[in-house]
């Protein structure tokens, strides 16, 4: 048996620590009940949010759903799938929004043609495929924007937007109403220009190799810290209303998303 890491490098900012570990000790509470011992007894905070692979060691961590169908396919398994409290999110599912200044003279989407624009990965859902794809429904073809820079993180690219280092990015609406709740700042100085569609929210996942009775121990216990009483204090830390078995998601919608872009004329985002 592998020695197991567990981490949330989705939602980690470092003033959110806190919250996190306590979201951790929930899950780590119930699996104790369900007779598992060895357990990490905290969270890994520096795993980045786009690993190099999903190891045999990850017992527990969260994964963009767009990369598990392409860079990490058949590496993970489907544990749970987070509802939010947060505008623009659903029942297992939520958006990215693309961000501007506050004084920012963009009014839609169209608007951005021409603009400077910061993304994190072109692996990511929120930050590539989705304002891809909500460019290519409003008729973009590239190139789209005067300059697109790669910079691997979104919080940093909500911070290069409200310093005026970037005309605009797309970022995860989870991420950024994490960011506009412990730095006012951001309330201040940036706005949401648009929502992208929704999509399926970013899921809980375990390695593809954890054995079939610790799957099964760590959905059961998921779903307890997702909906019992007890646990009410560390979902409202994380802006978490419940956690859903995975079979609600359809995450294959997100390279339906990718096909529906590139058939628009919008296969490259640039």
């Amino acid at each position: 048996m592998p020695t197991w890491r567990a981490s949330l490098p989705m939602y980690n900012l470092p003033e959110m620590r806190a919250e996190n570990t306590a979201f951790w000790a929930a899950l780590r509470a119930e699996l104790g009940a369900e007779g598992m011992t060895h357990l990490p007894a905290e969270l890994s905070f520096d795993r980045p949010p786009v690993p190099g692979a999903i190891e045999a060691e990850n017992l527990f961590t969260q994964v963009c759903g767009y990369p598990l169908q392409t860079i990490f396919r058949g590496q993970a398994r489907l544990l749970g799938v987070p509802t939010y409290a947060v505008e623009h999110c659903a029942p297992g599912r939520h958006a990215a929004v693309f961000i501007v200044r506050a004084d920012a003279p963009y009014q839609r989407l169209a608007d951005l043609k021409g603009a400077d624009f910061v993304f994190n990965s072109p692996h990511s859902n929120s930050g590539m495929n989705l304002p891809r794809l909500a460019l290519a429904r409003i008729g973009a073809r590239a190139p789209f924007f005067a300059s697109i820079r790669e910079t691997h993180s979104h919080p940093a690219n909500v911070e290069r937007v409200a310093k005026g280092e970037a005309d605009a990015t797309c970022v995860d609406n989870v991420t950024y109403a994490f960011m506009a709740r412990h730095r006012p700042w951001v309330r201040e100085t940036t706005r949401i220009l648009a929502p992208t569609p929704s999509t399926p929210a970013i899921p809980f996942v375990t390695a593809i190799t954890t054995p079939e009775p610790i799957v099964a121990a760590l959905k059961a216990a998921l779903l307890r810290v997702g909906r019992d009483a007890r646990w009410a204090e560390a979902r409202a830390g994380l802006m978490m209303a419940e956690i859903l078995p995975p079979e609600v998601a359809d995450y294959p919608e997100q390279i339906r998303h990718e096909a529906e872009a590139a058939a628009l004329g919008y296969p490259e985002f640039r």
